[in-house]
């Protein structure tokens, strides 16, 4: 064969792979080089208008995606594995899936949700692991706060982060250790200013009326996700509405001495029958988070996911993809949930059984989904204020920061039809 007859025979097999290659296989099991900017490839995909399936259970939770150049340039670009896949495969993966005695099943991942983070515009000491994520995942978001829910800018929006956050108007307890830093006068003037503004007398009463925006954000469709103190003081304050449970330093008068005793807890989304801490000089806001009576260290703490009928439990199976199922825990102000205050209608995810610890759990608010995740950073065991933000570049392959990214895809997917 003459070398020109060669150099065709090569071009006409290379065109023939390529017309045969249907689908790109993301694959997110152990062999996947970089989990998070997986998630970043199958956001980026659904805004190009490709077809993303994602695979639940198969290989970890892998993205099936339409073959393009372009699609493949950008998983070489970022770092990200992947596989060429021809029709035949394809079928057959499929047809492995859909068979009704293997727990998998396909969702369609349809449209890119657009996301927002609550979070103070000032700069404060410690730094957000969503943001941190989306950020090293390259999935594009905006940063609101108290004037942009009060002004209804949330209905822009599909999807809403909270940023560790104390809704109940207590500047997060931080009074105690750091009443004379300078950012901690700094957000105190700050928020004073922003209530003032918009006509409230006291922080507290902003804060419970953000905290019911975003309820009814929820209750209208809206997805929401919550980390660390954004978890259990949104539920504090909403129980809280119309009693005073904040001491004079955060407010100027004192806290109703009865508050406890006129908590709602029908008002709350996840919460049930907690304790106020009402010493102000402690670091926590209830009975709800587990931080200062657990017997758990850095050795023996983690937290186990739970497996749901993929067919049957779609929203639980989603939220708990993984290559990994025993994740290492982390601390937080609200490092994670008293399991017997959990309200019995909450699906928990993951919890630590023998500690009696729910660390994952999700829920419904009216036609909205909302996930409460506790602890501040998945791969730094004890974060302290002032700490340097985690470098994900050194932790491409977390599985607890896979678990945020779940919820970024979850309100994407819509059940693929059953085949008649």
């Amino acid at each position: 064969m003459t070398l020109k007859k060669a150099s065709l025979t090569l071009l006409l097999l290379a065109i023939t792979i390529v017309v045969k290659a249907s689908s790109i296989l993301i694959f997110m099991d152990q062999d996947q080089k970089n989990h998070l900017k997986a998630y970043g490839i199958a956001y980026w995909s659904i805004k190009q208008t490709a077809n993303v399936d994602w695979l639940l259970n198969y290989r970890g939770g892998s993205f099936l995606i339409g073959y393009t150049k372009t699609v493949e340039d950008e998983c070489k670009a970022r770092g990200v594995s992947y596989q060429i896949l021809a029709d035949g495969k394809v079928t057959a993966i499929l047809n492995e899936i859909s068979d009704p005695q293997v727990n998998m099943e396909v969702v369609k991942l349809e449209k890119a949700p657009k996301m927002a983070v609550y979070s103070p515009k000032s700069k404060l000491p410690w730094d957000d692991a969503v943001t941190l994520v989306l950020t090293y995942a390259e999935i594009p978001y905006d940063v609101i706060y108290d004037d942009d829910v009060l002004k209804d800018k949330l209905s822009a929006y599909d999807w809403l982060h909270l940023h560790h956050e104390d809704f109940t108007g207590q500047y997060g307890r931080f009074w105690s250790s750091f009443r004379n830093a300078v950012w901690y006068r700094e957000d105190v003037k700050n928020q004073e200013a922003t209530a003032k503004k918009n006509g409230y007398k006291k922080v507290s009463e902003m804060k419970l009326d953000v905290a019911k925006r975003i309820k009814e954000f929820c209750a209208g469709g809206g997805f929401l996700f919550a980390m660390c103190s954004g978890t259990d003081s949104f539920d504090i304050a909403l129980s809280a509405e119309g009693t005073d449970i904040c001491e004079s330093m955060f407010d100027g008068d004192p806290a109703d001495p009865q508050a406890q005793s006129k908590l709602d807890f029908n008002k709350t989304v996840a919460f049930k029958d907690f304790r106020l801490d009402i010493n102000p000089n402690n670091y926590e806001f209830s009975d709800i988070d587990v931080t200062q009576t657990r017997m758990l260290n850095k050795g023996n703490d983690f937290f186990t996911l739970f497996d749901f009928s993929a067919k049957w439990d779609l929203v639980p199976t989603m939220l708990t993809q993984n290559h990994d199922k025993v994740i290492k825990g982390f601390m937080g102000q609200t490092t994670a949930f008293k399991k017997q205050l959990v309200k019995p209608s909450i699906t928990v995810l993951g919890e630590n059984k023998g500690a009696e610890e729910v660390r994952y759990i999700n829920g419904e608010i009216g036609k909205g989904q909302f996930t409460f995740y506790g602890g501040h950073d998945p791969e730094d065991y004890q974060h302290a204020v002032g700490d340097p933000p985690t470098d994900l570049n050194l932790h491409p392959n977390s599985p607890g920061y896979r678990l945020i990214l779940n919820n970024v895809l979850f309100p994407a997917a819509k059940k693929k039809p059953q085949k008649t």
